[in-house]
């Protein structure tokens, strides 16, 4: 549950989520990731930071640069949780709309 909460964390602020998105374009450079947001470049560094603790990126030195990579792979915690949640929502709504039927059902005399 640990990692799925450092994940949600993660995700929370709309930066990261615009980090994650572009990640899931093809590696970049923290220079690359940084260039369209109006903000400094140790704030993106704090960014990557998070999502790198929460496990979603992996960086890399190349050369002079590092490189950032999307894992996928640690979005899978989150994508199990979120595909329970739904299934169970979608039995509620369908025992809920079982019971509004045959409510309507009774009122109308059928």
């Amino acid at each position: 549950m640990q990692d799925l909460d450092a994940t949600f964390s993660a995700l929370a602020d709309p930066t990261r989520r615009a980090i994650v998105a572009r990640l899931a374009t093809g590696s970049a450079t923290v220079n690359e990731l940084a260039e369209p947001f109006d903000i400094s470049l140790p704030a993106i560094s704090r960014h990557l930071k998070v999502l790198e603790n929460a496990g979603l990126l992996s960086r890399e030195v190349e050369a002079q640069k590092r490189r950032c990579r999307l894992r996928p792979e640690a979005l899978k915690g989150a994508e199990d949780w979120i595909e329970k949640t739904r299934s169970f929502w979608n039995e509620r709504f369908d025992v809920l709309e079982t019971l509004l039927d045959e409510t309507r059902n009774k009122r109308m005399g059928k």
